[in-house]
């Protein structure tokens, strides 16, 4: 994945996050929950996609 790339989205995943939180009505503490879970969502697909977090390859969920 190349620079320009990871730029992109997270100028794209920026916007999206800036919309809901001017945009749609909710609690100041759903918002809050939800601004913590995307970057902390965001950061992980980060290190992952720089190779710096690669044992999320070995988690599994289920069988």
């Amino acid at each position: 994945m190349s620079l320009f790339n990871v730029v992109l989205i997270l100028i794209v995943v920026g916007v999206l996050l800036w919309l809901v939180n001017r945009y749609i009505p909710m609690d100041h503490k759903i918002k809050s929950i939800l601004n913590i879970v995307v970057v902390v969502v965001v950061v992980l697909w980060l290190l992952s996609s720089f190779g710096l977090f690669s044992s999320m390859s070995h988690i599994h969920i289920g069988n």
